[in-house]
């Protein structure tokens, strides 16, 4: 096994580290033009004052994100590699939940000179893998000293057509997710709970949860199906499902009520967290799932070819922003706030 390089920033200097990261991307990535797919062509590579590109006929989409130390994440429960590949996997969401393609990425970071060389190697190592998995490309960003680490990512990406929108939903229309709720919020709450550490949940249960905390699975194939099969309302998930489709009803003007009974959530959460995998499905955040709303008959059209979808409730004309939870019982809860909010 070879010794760990433990090198320092403040010891390569930032162009040295520039052009070791040029070097590991240039070298690494799948392809340099992963976005040939969509039509572009890339002209200008990393390296230069700006990347670019040619463009075609379409919509060409641009999402941005940050993710700080101490605020987002913390190496304790976040080892370089899965960093790399998280701080993508939001924006690469993002222009999923568009229904749009992924293409090109480019990366600030900033960083305290005494960070080891090896770890951004690390970071970058995650980054690649998450980009050459969906079709994206690094092309460059920029670079500064800070007191702690932050990563900014700014992501292009193309839709061929309309782009789905969260102000599209009208009254009656379901409301569909595309997969199972919480995992993330779970992994995070057995990491950071020291007693739950201490309990007997099974090896497979703290993996799963782990990974869907540590390498979230954007859903851009659900999105691109969901875009070509008609349907015009949509967003990630990120903050937890209450909050955002709370923020996609007030965009639309409208109020929701979700079924609990219906919303999934995998069986290993529940096997990890009995009394609270709601809380962790509702209000847990970073599921990176889509949250999708159509009239019925579009609804049960398109629901076969999302293997994992469900129909979890429904948008009514009540105040704009109110989400309802119904129990089995058909007892009616407000939902209120309790996802992410930076200012909370």
């Amino acid at each position: 096994m070879n010794a760990r390089n433990t090198q320092r920033i403040n010891e390569l200097g930032e162009f040295g580290l520039i052009d070791l990261l040029n070097k590991m991307i240039v070298e690494q990535r799948s392809a340099v033009n992963n976005a040939s797919t969509h039509g572009f062509q890339l002209l200008v590579d990393t390296g230069d004052d700006t990347a670019a590109w040619k463009t075609v006929q379409g919509t060409e989409l641009f999402t941005t994100d940050t993710v700080v130390e101490g605020i987002h994440f913390t190496r304790s429960t976040t080892p370089w590699a899965d960093l790399g590949w998280k701080s993508l996997a939001s924006n690469i969401s993002d222009v999923a939940a568009m229904g749009g393609l992924p293409t090109y990425a480019l990366i600030t970071l900033g960083l305290p000179p005494e960070t080891e060389i090896e770890d951004i190697r690390e970071l970058y190592r995650g980054m690649l893998e998450i980009s050459n998995a969906y079709g994206v490309a690094l092309v460059g960003g920029d670079m500064v000293r800070s007191p702690v680490v932050f990563i900014t990512v700014a992501l292009t990406g193309y839709h061929s057509a309309k782009p789905m929108l969260r102000t599209t939903g009208k009254v009656g229309d379901k409301i569909g997710v595309t997969g199972p709720l919480g995992g993330s919020g779970g992994g995070l709450r057995l990491m950071l709970d020291e007693e739950l550490t201490e309990l007997a949940i099974s090896q497979e249960t703290t993996e799963y949860l782990k990974r869907c905390h540590r390498r979230p699975q954007p859903a851009v194939d659900e999105g691109r199906i969901l875009a070509s099969a008609g349907i015009a309302s949509a967003m990630d998930v990120s903050d937890g499902l209450a909050d955002d489709l709370s923020k996609l009803c007030r965009a639309s003007g409208l109020s929701a009520r979700l079924y609990s009974e219906q919303i999934p959530v995998h069986p290993l959460l529940k096997e990890a967290f009995p009394d609270h995998f709601m809380d962790l499905a509702l209000y847990g955040g970073e599921d990176y799932l889509l949250l999708f709303m159509a009239e019925s008959e579009l609804m049960d059209r398109v629901m076969p070819q999302l293997e994992h979808a469900s129909v979890i409730g429904e948008l009514g004309s009540g105040e704009p922003g109110r989400v309802v939870i119904v129990d089995g019982s058909g007892k009616e809860t407000d939902a209120g706030r309790g996802g992410w909010d930076h200012f909370a």
